[in-house]
């Protein structure tokens, strides 16, 4: 899953140790967690930051369980016979935005357009954030 927060008409992205790249905080599912958990555990785990995920979701029942509706599924070709379907949602600060302690050193910022171009944000990563800020338009 892919978590793109936005703020103040940025988009909250860190420079991934692995793959070199600019990217939302996100990450894969815990044994018995549920989406909207698993993606707000992520954030917090690669940012320091507690999110609200922003979309549809039913209010008026609480059983069975009501989850967010992803802003988008995708189909990630990792590598050869490996595949990840990608939930990717849109959220917004749920407390303070400052990024310090360890994350501060992990290239975790908030990044507004006009900083993609330097940072090589790829066209896919692109997109989404362009659509969230879109979506959250000044939250």
């Amino acid at each position: 899953m892919a978590i793109f927060v936005v703020w103040e008409g940025k988009v909250l992205l860190h420079l991934h140790r692995k793959l070199g790249m600019w990217l939302p905080p996100g990450g894969h599912m815990e044994r018995d967690e549920i989406p909207d958990d698993a993606a707000v555990r992520e954030v917090f785990e690669e940012t320091g930051l507690d999110v609200e995920l922003v979309g549809e979701k039913r209010e008026d029942v609480e059983d069975p369980v009501q989850l967010h509706r992803p802003a988008g599924v995708q189909l990630e070709n990792i590598g050869p016979g490996h595949q990840h379907i990608d939930l990717i949602y849109f959220a917004r600060p749920a407390g303070p935005t400052e990024i310090k302690g360890d994350y501060s050193e992990d290239k975790v910022g908030w990044y507004a357009p006009e900083d993609w171009d330097e940072m090589a944000v790829n066209a896919e990563v692109r997109g989404w954030c362009e659509k969230a800020l879109s979506a959250l338009n000044g939250t």
